[in-house]
């Protein structure tokens, strides 16, 4: 049997459907709903000035890339997961000392823990909630994805520079090759946004929804695992 050739170490390794997984990082009624908890406080004018631009690409752009990503990884047999911020009790007593110093509570159980509507999961699909800003903290996500045979992952969410960000690190040191969909994450601004994704971008690949849509149809990475690392 010939020997495997050894991995190229590069970050920019298309996917391998069977090996990859998307995640979708809290988009979920708490925090992308103008009618959450996060928001609930907030007078109309103080929400459309502090989140006006926000929610306005939310709807136009950004969960439209999300529903294609999603649609386009089912097709292609890549394992799409959520991740929700919910506390694993009513009164959150359970989550972490920052979310507690910030105020997040999401009750378990509750309207403002489900993934929104447009992005539903499927009835076999796997949510894990987190009460931590990573979910490689809070949950058992990487014991999951070992199980699932999980090598590459693929992240999508909200907010670019807090969750998403922590996701990408912990993912990376942890031995997953992580991609990045830029148009399909979010954050508060635009200078954010962008400031977030030359930040990270040392620690994944960055691709724009077509772009990975267009790998899934081309199947670039199906017929080949040899560049992923052993």
């Amino acid at each position: 049997m010939p020997e495997r050739p050894d991995p190229i170490l590069t970050r920019e390794v298309p996917l391998v459907p069977a090996q990859s997984a998307l995640l979708f990082i809290d988009v979920q009624n708490f925090c992308a709903r103008r009618d959450g908890a996060e928001f609930g406080h907030l007078s109309d004018a103080e929400f459309d000035a502090g989140y006006g631009w926000f929610f306005d690409q939310l709807k136009t752009r950004v969960i439209p890339n999300m529903q294609r990503l999603q649609a386009g990884c089912r097709a292609a047999g890549v394992e799409v997961l959520y991740t929700t911020i919910e506390s694993l009790t009513r009164d959150g007593r359970d989550r972490s000392l920052d979310y507690k110093i910030t105020g997040f509570n999401v009750p378990k159980g509750s309207w403002d823990g489900k993934v929104i509507d447009e992005i539903a999961p499927g009835e076999d699909e796997i949510v894990f909630p987190k009460s931590s800003s990573s979910v490689f903290v809070s949950t058992h996500i990487d014991y999951v994805l070992r199980n699932l045979g999980v090598r590459q992952l693929v992240l999508s969410g909200l907010i670019t520079d807090q969750c998403v960000e922590s996701a990408i690190r912990d993912a990376c040191d942890l031995g997953y090759l992580v991609t990045q969909v830029t148009d399909a994450c979010l954050t508060y601004s635009q200078e954010r946004h962008d400031q977030s994704l030359r930040t990270i971008r040392g620690y994944c690949r960055q691709v724009t929804t077509r772009a990975l849509l267009d790998e899934l149809a081309q199947g670039t990475g199906a017929a080949d695992d040899s560049r992923l690392p052993a």
